[in-house]
């Protein structure tokens, strides 16, 4: 599984269950590119064994909707509603039954939005190549975007209305309950909101906006003409994306140096473009964030989800305390791999092999005895749920690559996996599951319009999945060999998502820093904001490892750069599941439902006084603390158990 950029789990984007006119329905249209970069950099989908037909391992999409005729007839349908909001402008202050009727009328179109969408989605992910598929999902995409074009006066005319009045009607009138949230929300913002004519033109203009990331796709994932290297068998392999995930974990030494230095020496060929590219999203971000009245684009992003900057700043401050711990971790990577220093192309090859294999009923029974600290409830659901046909298992032709999870309201979560019947696949599947079980939970415990959580929140259940399967699976390990594997693909991923996607949130600070300060950014320049970063988090200077500066390009191969301030949130999400394993491990029933209420309450409140709530402040040191302490006893039990 590919933690080190974490793009093996790109499961798709949660739709807000509120109002339309500021939905992440807008979000999908926005972060399709970036999903589908982030698909081809994950470790691509094996076209080499045929698929499994088996309707078990084909996920069934009629629940959705019958046929594509149905879904045509959704989508138009939709399409045809779409006036039917406008029309609603001008009526929202009038008295609390009219605000009530619209804003219900609203949810209604945008649910109806919501599944053809994803019915689109999850017939093109299975087959990319598909004609058929590539249009569903291309119309799909622009009705998202008039969804949002149509619905973009909400927002101001909400704050014309008035706090004293909206308050007035959600009092008078309790359907409006479940659209409270999001109207008080609307009206906090209300500093940062511009003109309807305003905000409907940035609408318009979104996919514009947004084509630095279709840019760097095109460029990365299908212009570059990649090298091509001989293998010491004699073996010529075309040095892309997909073999640079896979050979640079090869055992042998030389390979990985050749392939990374044919890798990044080619990507650093088209640094002025992706300088470019990345500069013009940066300054996209910027602009936007002085536009709407924020100090820095930082604090424009997290304002969304009211997560105060601290949390951000805060994580960035206690993991570069904690460096000492990954360095650490370096060393023993070292020692078990008896290798006479350490350089860049070192940190990918397994640490221990394990010859062992998991298919998918075994993935599914060891996930299953993993959670049962979670209680009777999230076993049953879970037990039930995966009995169902919600999972597309297995690689094919034209397959999209990685994993997600995505679904509708009213609907079980959809699971989309490569299974490749080892471990790694086991761990993506707990993972996805942790994805599907939050949207599970809090659909049974909350009306559509408050089920869906935060992207801060999204990888809260799936790494604390991660965490308690990984405690399973050594306490029940057999021979000291196993569990060193899994303690070593513990610290690997605590690793990759913690400390590397701290690395890229420092990054983004920086790039978005100098623009603010009025610097020009260059691709020169960011290899070296991201030079001075990658020898500082890798210990360049402490003589731990080696970077050398041709690797340095490779703040041109990350994707979710293009989706600036999104990658702090594996970091605090993983902190966040570490925590609450800990706590759940210790702390029987309570804790327990303390997590589980969590999960339940999907986005009925923010995320940062909800974790707080929950015993957890992330404006604090403590979770970050907790994730570098578990590190350090992991490599304490690697170090007892090679000294046995």
């Amino acid at each position: 599984m590919d933690r080190d950029s974490m793009t093996q789990h790109h499961h798709r984007p949660h739709f807000a269950r509120r109002l339309l006119g500021a939905s992440a329905i807008a979000l999908a249209a926005a972060l399709a590119p970036l999903a589908s970069a982030a698909a081809q950099q994950a470790a691509p989908a094996s076209t080499e064994a045929p698929a499994k037909t088996d309707p078990r391992y084909v996920w069934d999409l009629t629940p959705i909707f019958k046929d594509d005729a149905s879904w045509d007839a959704a989508r138009k349908q939709a399409l045809a509603d779409l006036p039917s909001l406008d029309a609603l402008k001008g009526t929202l202050g009038k008295d609390a039954a009219t605000l009530r009727a619209a804003m219900d009328r609203m949810s209604k179109v945008g649910h109806d939005v919501e599944r053809v969408l994803v019915y689109a989605y999850l017939q093109y992910s299975t087959d990319t190549r598909n004609n058929a598929y590539q249009e569903r999902w291309s119309l799909a995409q622009a009705l998202s975007a008039q969804a949002q074009a149509a619905t973009a006066w909400v927002s101001p005319e909400v704050q014309g209305v008035g706090a004293e009045k909206i308050a007035s009607f959600i009092k008078a009138d309790a359907g409006l309950s479940k659209h409270a949230f999001r109207l008080n929300d609307i009206l906090r913002l209300k500093a940062h909101t511009l003109t309807p004519e305003t905000e409907a033109a940035l609408a318009a203009l979104g996919p514009v906006l947004g084509s630095a990331s279709n840019t760097y796709s095109a460029l990365a994932n299908a212009d570059i003409d990649w090298p091509e290297i001989t293998l010491p068998d004699g073996t010529k392999r075309k040095v892309n994306q997909s073999a640079y995930q896979s050979l640079r974990q090869n055992d042998d030494r030389a390979v990985r140096k050749l392939v990374f230095d044919t890798f990044w020496t080619k990507f650093g060929q088209y640094a002025t473009t992706m300088g470019n590219t990345l500069g013009a999203a940066v300054q996209t971000g910027t602009i936007d964030a002085k536009l709407r009245g924020y100090p820095t684009a930082v604090a424009a992003s997290l304002a969304n989800n009211d997560i105060p900057e601290s949390v951000y700043r805060t994580l960035v401050a206690e993991a570069n305390k904690g460096l000492p711990t990954l360095h650490r971790y370096f060393k023993l990577r070292q020692k078990m791999l008896k290798l006479p220093d350490l350089y860049y192309y070192d940190i990918y090859p397994s640490l221990i092999s394990l010859d062992k294999k998991f298919t998918l009923d075994e993935s599914r029974t060891t996930t299953l005895a993993a959670v049962k600290p979670l209680g009777k409830e999230y076993g049953d659901m879970l037990a039930a749920l995966t009995a169902k046909r919600t999972m597309h298992v297995y690689p094919s032709e034209g397959k999209d690559s990685g994993a997600y999870h995505w679904g509708s309201y009213g609907l079980d979560p959809y699971i989309f996996l490569n299974h490749q019947d080892d471990y790694n696949s086991m761990s993506t599947y707990a993972h996805e599951w942790g994805h599907g079980m939050h949207s599970a939970l809090a659909s049974k415990n909350q009306p559509y319009e408050l089920a869906n959580y935060s992207l801060f929140m999204a990888e809260i259940a799936s790494t604390t999945n991660e965490m308690l399967l990984t405690d399973y699976l050594v306490s029940k390990a057999k021979t000291k060999e196993e569990k060193l594997f899994y303690l070593g693909q513990s610290l690997e991923g605590l690793r990759g998502t913690f400390f590397r996607q701290t690395m890229f949130a420092e990054f983004e600070l920086a790039t978005h820093d100098a623009v603010e300060r009025g610097e020009a950014l260059s691709g020169s320049k960011m290899k070296d904001i991201y030079c001075g970063l990658l020898k500082k988090y890798h210990g360049d200077a402490e003589g731990v490892m080696k970077i050398d500066e041709k690797y340095c390009a490779e703040w041109a191969f990350i994707p979710h750069f293009y989706r600036p301030f999104y990658v702090f949130q594996y970091a605090t999400s993983i902190s966040a599941g570490t925590y609450f394993a800990e706590q759940i491990s210790k702390g029987g029933a309570k804790a327990r439902d303390n997590y589980l209420n969590v999960l339940k309450a999907g986005g009925s409140e923010y995320p940062y006084p909800l974790l707080k709530k929950a015993g957890l402040d992330m404006a604090t040191a403590a979770p970050y603390q907790a994730l570098v302490r578990r590190m350090d006893a992991t490599i304490d039990q690697m170090e007892k158990l090679l000294a046995e």
